[in-house]
């Protein structure tokens, strides 16, 4: 079966929790060589302590949080390493170096932890031998290791070539919590002085000499091409060398390749191409919302059935609504780029690139090398949301290099980057609940969706499988309720659409989120009953049980919402400063991202008496993700999270006219700005459960929680995005 959603983003996730990967580096094995017990890891006599990052950094903190991992077990300092990024290679063989699914701690905590008490355990023994003392009378400290009954001391790297002789131990001791000195203590991220100053290296920072530039006309239409293209005026353009097609990608087009930017783009724009509108030129997003809800009439696929639906089917209230979540771009700040230098039997890309082992595959297989011919240096991404976790621009950079025999590199515009990528896919959930009086006897949760393009579809006879979506757990957030309902159904029904569809922050569970909360708050309406004490009633009667692979720990998520409670002040009246006699209200929403993360956000906002105007003022979330590594890093990406699903919530969407994007910048796609954020508290529930991830977990409730806080305010329901439309 093709790589779907779930299993694609939760593999990455996990690989590698379970290895050791404790092996000595055949190419370092000479007694003279840098002491290099594993991937990780490499001491030299003369450049002192390396460690090797194996996560792209977007923003998320991998190159702060990875090293305090192998510090803590190794006994350094963090400040005392210097950092070199992975490359897929032999070095990193069996080591999954992509970034997705929120799983850069939980995917490599245990095997960071291995690598750094293999290393100490065979530095302490080689002092030892050298001191010719009992091994149990050394210990590591502060990047040495401390004859305790003598006081004498040696650096590591001054023990490196004696280090590199002692056998990799096959079960190195590891610490004990209570004994971390690193873990769970906040910390700054290590590259913030370099991005403050401008000094950190992004894709779009990459120099290589010789080095050209190109920008690409691409076609604006869906599955159109370029049918032909005038390139006079372009080449007239001083700087510019070459113009032609481009093949690769996910929209094709005309490359403009010149000396340097300016000519680049001035070319591009002086070029006249005609374009074929393809098949979708009549695509319009607005039609495709009603073709979605008019799907939901079809049969689908049973995700989910459990409880009894054959008894009192008549008695009751029955509730409906339908929730609509449109297209959504990723919009990060660095557009995509790829700087490519392609030679006879070799090529070296330097991308911002959450898929070095992607890229490095489809570079060899399109130029015809071995994949060790083809190196990958990933650099600082500035955003990546899922987006970069395609590799078509690095396809376009190798195209573009292997024409010109120089080193090329590919530059994104905004509007390029708005309209030419992988979107968040338009879906309708359609909910149903019956209630019995004060008690809700039957839920149902109908996604009506696309697949997710970039991942493969799937094939003719997958889809005749009537459980392919139930065994892949899709979709998130519909297919994992949580809640206890007596009689629950959930059903998904797949339609083909034209977009180019992809991961996006959180994937799945936006939508299917927002339906099931907001719905949730309808229903707590209908029935009377406070929307925290109803939730907390759904999970009874706590305890653990497996929703397909996933085991839900429902007291944890009942200890969450106690603690929101409490600490969002639900149960007092609301008081906004500053508010007057504006409508003022609160509401709260859930979400427990793939049995890892629990977590809760309450919203509280103001709008004018005339409904308008409506600001955010607080979000108050509060979590239990395991235990925490880097409370720092965990707090930055709630307000990360949070202010993502406020984007998403208040202002964005993409639309489609006659087969094209609509928006093409910051002005019509819209994000948060500063005089717009609310105040975030972020509450870190101590936790002594696994480690669950985090980057991705803070985004679903925020749409939910908003939408049940405007009809606090209110009593208007607002069941599509934006809510400022």
């Amino acid at each position: 079966m093709k790589a779907t959603r779930r299993t694609f983003l939760r593999d990455s996730a996990a690989a590698g929790a379970g290895l050791a990967l404790a092996f000595r580096l055949p190419e370092l094995d000479a007694a003279t060589s840098p002491f290099a017990p594993n991937a990780y890891i490499r001491i030299a006599p003369d450049s002192g302590i390396t460690f090797w990052v194996t996560r792209s950094e977007m923003g998320q903190g991998v190159r702060t949080l990875l090293p305090m991992v192998l510090a803590e077990e190794l006994e350094v300092d963090p400040d005392s390493i210097h950092l070199e990024q992975a490359m897929p290679g032999a070095r990193f063989k069996g080591i999954r170096l992509r970034t997705s699914g929120s799983g850069s701690s939980s995917g490599t905590f245990r095997a960071l932890r291995i690598a750094g008490a293999s290393a100490r355990e065979m530095l302490i023994a080689a002092a030892a031998q050298t001191w010719q003392v009992d091994v149990a009378s050394c210990r590591a400290e502060q990047g040495s290791v401390l004859h305790a009954v003598s006081g004498r001391r040696l650096r590591f790297p001054e023990l490196a070539e004696a280090a590199a002789r002692q056998p990799v131990p096959a079960n190195p001791t590891l610490k004990a919590p209570a004994d971390f000195r690193l873990i769970g203590k906040p910390r700054r991220r290590v590259d913030n002085p370099a991005i403050v100053r401008g000094q950190a290296k992004y894709g779009l920072d990459v120099r290589v000499p010789g080095m050209l530039t190109a920008v690409i006309a691409r076609c604006p239409y869906l599955s159109g091409k370029a049918s032909s293209f005038e390139n006079a005026r372009a080449m007239a353009i001083p700087g510019v060398r070459r113009v032609l097609a481009v093949r690769s990608g996910i929209f094709g087009g005309v490359a403009v390749v010149a000396d340097h930017t300016w000519a680049a783009m001035k070319g591009r724009e002086a070029l006249q191409v005609k374009w074929n509108r393809g098949p979708h030129a009549d695509f319009d997003s607005g039609k495709f919302m009603d073709t979605l809800k008019a799907a939901a009439s079809q049969a689908g696929y049973s995700v989910r059935r459990e409880g009894d639906w054959s008894a009192g089917t008549e008695t009751g209230k029955r509730i409906e609504a339908v929730y609509e979540y449109g297209f959504q771009a990723h919009a990060p700040l660095e557009t995509m780029n790829c700087t490519a230098d392609v030679r006879a039997d070799s090529c070296d890309v330097w991308a911002p690139t959450q898929a070095p082992e992607t890229a490095q595959q489809s570079i060899a297989k399109s130029l015809g090398l071995a994949p060790d011919a083809v190196s990958v240096h990933t650099t600082l991404l500035g955003g990546g949301f899922g987006r970069r976790l395609g590799v078509d621009y690095v396809d376009e950079a190798v195209e573009l290099s292997k024409a010109m025999g120089k080193p090329v590199q590919v530059l994104w515009s905004r509007e390029d980057d708005l309209r030419g990528g992988f979107f968040q896919p338009a879906s309708i959930e359609q909910m149903s609940a019956v209630i019995d009086g004060r008690r809700v006897r039957e839920w149902s949760h109908r996604s009506i969706g696309s697949d997710l393009t970039a991942l493969g579809s799937p094939s003719a006879e997958e889809k005749r499988d009537p459980q392919f979506y139930a065994k892949d757990e899709s979709p998130w957030g519909s297919f994992d309720t949580f809640y206890n309902f007596p009689a629950l159904r959930v059903d998904y029904v797949p339609v083909d659409s034209p977009v180019p569809t992809g991961p996006w922050r959180a994937v799945m569970y936006p939508s299917t989120v927002f339906a099931r909360e907001a719905f949730l708050d309808e229903v707590a309406s209908a029935i009377g009953e406070d929307p925290i004490s109803l939730r907390i009633q759904l999970l009874q009667p706590g305890g653990k049980f497996k929703i397909g692979s996933q085991e839900i720990d429902r007291d944890r998520m009942i200890r969450v919402l106690e603690e929101t409670r409490a600490r969002s002040g639900w149960s007092r009246p609301l008081a906004i400063p500053g508010a007057g006699d504006r409508l003022t209200g609160r509401g709260v929403a859930v979400n427990i991202y793939s049995a890892s993360s629990y977590l809760a956000q309450v919203a509280e906002v103001s709008m004018g008496r005339d409904g308008s105007d409506l600001r955010v003022h607080r979000i108050v979330c509060v979590f239990d993700c395991g235990r925490p590594l880097n409370p720092a890093g965990l707090e930055g990406q709630v307000e990360s999270g949070i202010t993502w699903g406020l984007s998403a919530a208040l202002h964005g969407g993409i639309h489609f006219r006659e087969g094209r994007v609509v928006e093409s910048g910051y002005h019509d796609f819209r994000v948060m700005r500063m005089d717009e954020m609310p105040r975030i508290e972020t509450h870190i529930l101590p936790s002594t459960a696994g480690f669950g991830g985090f980057g991705e977990h803070p985004v679903p409730p925020v749409a939910p929680a908003l939408a049940n806080a405007i009809f606090a305010a209110t009593g208007k329901r607002i069941r599509s995005l934006p809510f400022s439309a």
